[in-house]
């Protein structure tokens, strides 16, 4: 597929590029093949293996944005081929800011939706395996208190409210935002993460856009992530939802994305990254089909 080039739509105040700092969590989950099919355009080829693509989450606080000051939680439904490379599907985006959310949905073609972020902090006792008191036969662990900060995110709509999920993450030098001089945080980095967009009721065209991120960069803990019981809506054999396609549907079938089993969790701090424009995509040509006729 190709980029089409064309005016770039208007966007925040200033801008583009639209420049974003603050620090994130990005986390990859191995996600069902069927579960990203639900979000991902018929048109584009999923990058899978053995029944299953790489998805998950990226949770940001930005301190300084177009928007201010907002969180965001982006959940990744999976990897799509776009030649020579690959591209990320976001499968929904909440933001608790107004004006972000109309921006994502607006000008960048994104499933944004207005949600409220609620912090806890609490303690939490786990049990770690200590093998030399298992080896002498004296004890199969011992109880380790963790401190944890609990994020409560919830979609809201007017004065309605609705329960999406609950995130831990284990607190440390980094989250509490007062690094040690000898604290290690991470080579510093730069790279691009392109990504697809659009096909929404604001933009019904396939969009394609970049994020330059430059960053310090260390692998982490992943975090925690559960919610309430809810019912799953089902698959038909595309793996798309076999539902009326409400945003009810949408947002359970987002939640087993984030419910899926994560496989790395990277923490980027001093993050600066530039969001370009999106641009129209367009498929490929056809190539003429060639037919040749033997003489007699």
């Amino acid at each position: 597929m190709e980029a089409e080039d064309g005016k770039p739509a208007a966007g925040y105040r200033h801008g583009p590029p639209w420049v974003f700092k603050g620090s994130a969590l990005y986390q990859l989950h191995l996600v069902k093949a069927a579960t990203a099919r639900a979000f991902v355009p018929k048109e584009l080829r999923l990058v899978e293996a053995f029944g299953y693509t790489l998805g998950g989450m990226f949770l940001a606080r930005y301190h300084d944005s177009p928007a201010g000051q907002f969180d965001e939680l982006v959940v990744i439904a999976g990897i799509v081929w776009n030649p020579p490379t690959s591209c990320a599907w976001a499968a929904r985006v909440l933001v608790n800011s107004a004006e972000a959310c109309r921006h994502g949905r607006k000008e960048v073609g994104l499933p944004s939706h207005v949600a409220a972020f609620s912090e806890t902090e609490a303690c939490a006792l786990r049990n770690k395996p200590n093998n030399f008191l298992n080896i002498l036969g004296m004890s199969s662990g011992f109880s380790k208190q963790e401190n944890y900060r609990g994020i409560e995110i919830s979609e809201t709509s007017g004065s309605s409210s609705r329960h999406l999920c609950n995130i831990s993450l284990p607190l440390n030098e980094a989250s509490r935002g007062s690094y040690k001089r000898n604290k290690w945080m991470g080579p510093a980095i730069k790279m691009s993460l392109p990504s697809f967009s659009g096909q929404t009721e604001d933009h019904p065209e396939l969009l394609k856009y970049s994020c330059k991120v430059e960053c310090r960069v260390r692998p982490v803990s992943p975090a925690k992530i559960w919610s309430p019981k809810t019912a799953e809506p089902e698959e038909c054999s595309d793996g798309r939802n076999n539902s009326t396609g409400s945003d009810s549907d949408a947002q359970r079938q987002s939640l087993l994305v984030l419910l899926s089993r994560p496989i790395l969790a990277l923490e980027f701090s001093s993050l600066r990254m530039h969001v370009d424009a999106p641009k129209i995509v367009a498929p490929h040509p056809k190539k003429k089909e060639v037919r040749y006729s033997s003489s007699t």
